[in-house]
């Protein structure tokens, strides 16, 4: 982990951009990190995964509203042939 002071980081943006292709790099203020420059790759593949983790905790979350409540699930082939999506 490469942390840099942002007072620092001015003067070698090139280099820090370089260096975040491997690993973040941390900025920094009175040495607590305030922010992180990440290759965009890495950063496109975080909020994918973000949302996906999202999704499976709404999921986790509605099942256990129908465990809290008492509820049967509606089977899917049944909600399908009801929206007249089955051929």
């Amino acid at each position: 982990m490469s942390q840099v002071a942002i007072t620092d980081a001015r003067g070698r943006l090139a280099s820090i951009i370089d260096e975040a292709r491997t690993e973040p790099v941390y900025l920094t203020r009175r040495n607590h990190a305030v922010a992180a420059v990440v290759d965009a790759s890495f950063l496109e593949r975080l909020l994918e995964d973000a949302e996906e983790l999202a999704d499976i905790r709404a999921v986790d979350a509605a099942w256990e509203e129908t465990d809290r409540l008492g509820e049967t699930p509606i089977p899917w082939d049944e909600v399908r042939r009801d929206l007249g999506l089955t051929p």
